[in-house]
């Protein structure tokens, strides 16, 4: 072919728009797309249309009126944003929390965190085009949230864990269900990663798909599943333990690339499965040690903060979630800035697309399982 024909055939990049309403991206982020036929040549993520000015906001809110605007962050995971800000001017006020308060803490962040890894489970499996597993993973996150209502009155955004404590208390006739639920989901999770995770058709749509080396989630200040599905051993809960986490026994789980490559898809949704089990062993300690006693420590009826400032971060479903707080001595927090661990994973996409085909980008953007929310805040 001549030189004149190869320039003929040269055509310019087709651009398409991914979101902001699209099932693929979980929620109001629109990717702009460049593409050379099926394949991506490149990838610009446009965020800001779930911003709320939750920041702004805490501002002009006392610190206990700031609780419910923490849980609609990641509403996926609403009891672990309300504890690492709780956890923060706990610190701040030197609040002692009571050891049942801190119990029943760990066990519903610990629900929580596996409601969550559910809901990645069967919305990931539709993304790669199975319905099933989505309703058998709703069908355990069900009886989480029951419970929640139970706890808190509300299913999705709780405001139950509160500065000093927690709302109200849990009954042995919960823990007693807990107990018996945590039985029968640890057979059925086998079940799920036997149906979706060893399905060849799914190996072949996430093993050596958008491989996140060790040096690019370094890079990029990866936390949680995903930094730990490139190989790192890195948790908050074993390398920093906050609350009573070190109390327990439980293993950090680690991407081995069993299907392909380290730090692929296939890695990260088996790291979410894997902390399912660990969640379980964690919760059944606290099930055994919990203790009596008051829910709510001492604090005072209106709170001042001591001036000064805090950074506290915990790990969350998604990653690592910190709070800066900085207090003037006032009712009202001076400024409250949140680092986001899905803020941190969509600045990864433009890196990854590049030469992945469209269908393939979409097990990536899958795999890093954001919640817009927490992004745009």
């Amino acid at each position: 072919m001549t030189d004149m024909n190869t320039e003929k055939l040269k055509t310019e990049l087709l651009t398409l728009n991914m979101g902001p309403q699209h099932p693929a991206t979980h929620g109001v982020l629109r990717v702009e797309i460049k593409t050379d036929s099926e394949t991506i040549a490149e990838a610009i993520p446009h965020l800001g249309y779930l911003h709320r000015c939750k920041e702004k906001h805490s501002e002009y809110l006392d610190y206990r009126g700031i609780i419910p605007y923490t849980d609609r962050m990641d509403y996926l995971a609403s009891m672990n944003m309300e504890h690492g800000y709780c956890l923060a001017i706990e610190k701040m006020l030197g609040t002692e929390v009571p050891r049942r308060a801190e119990y029943v803490r760990v066990i519903v962040a610990e629900l929580q965190r596996i409601a969550s890894h559910l809901m990645f489970f069967g919305t990931y499996a539709i993304d790669l085009g199975a319905f099933s597993p989505f309703l058998y993973a709703f069908q355990d996150r069900e009886f989480i949230l029951r419970i929640f209502e139970e706890l808190s009155g509300a299913r999705l955004l709780y405001n139950y864990i509160w500065i000093g404590g927690v709302w109200t208390d849990i009954n042995d006739a919960q823990l007693k269900r807990i107990e018996n639920f945590l039985e029968e989901l640890e057979e059925n999770v086998k079940k799920y990663h036997s149906l979706v995770g060893e399905n060849s058709i799914f190996i072949g749509r996430t093993a050596n798909v958008g491989v996140i080396s060790e040096e690019m989630a370094y890079e990029y200040g990866a936390t949680g599943p995903v930094l730990r599905g490139s190989g790192i051993d890195w948790d908050l809960r074993k390398k920093r333990p906050y609350s009573i986490y070190e109390e327990f026994d439980f293993d950090v789980i680690t991407g081995k690339g069993l299907k392909g490559q380290v730090g692929d898809c296939w890695d990260r949704y088996h790291v979410r499965i894997l902390e399912i089990f660990e969640s379980i062993k964690i919760v059944r300690q606290c099930l055994e040690g919990i203790e009596e006693g008051p829910i709510m420590g001492k604090v005072p009826k209106v709170l001042k903060v001591p001036k000064g400032e805090i950074y506290m971060r915990t790990e969350c479903p998604r990653g690592e979630l910190g709070y800066h707080i900085v207090s003037d001595g006032g009712k009202t927090p001076y400024r409250v800035k949140v680092k986001s661990s899905c803020f941190t994973h969509v600045s990864m996409l433009p890196e990854m697309a590049p030469g992945q085909m469209i269908a393939d980008f979409v097990a990536s953007i899958g795999s890093i399982d954001i919640v817009l929310g927490e992004v745009d805040r």
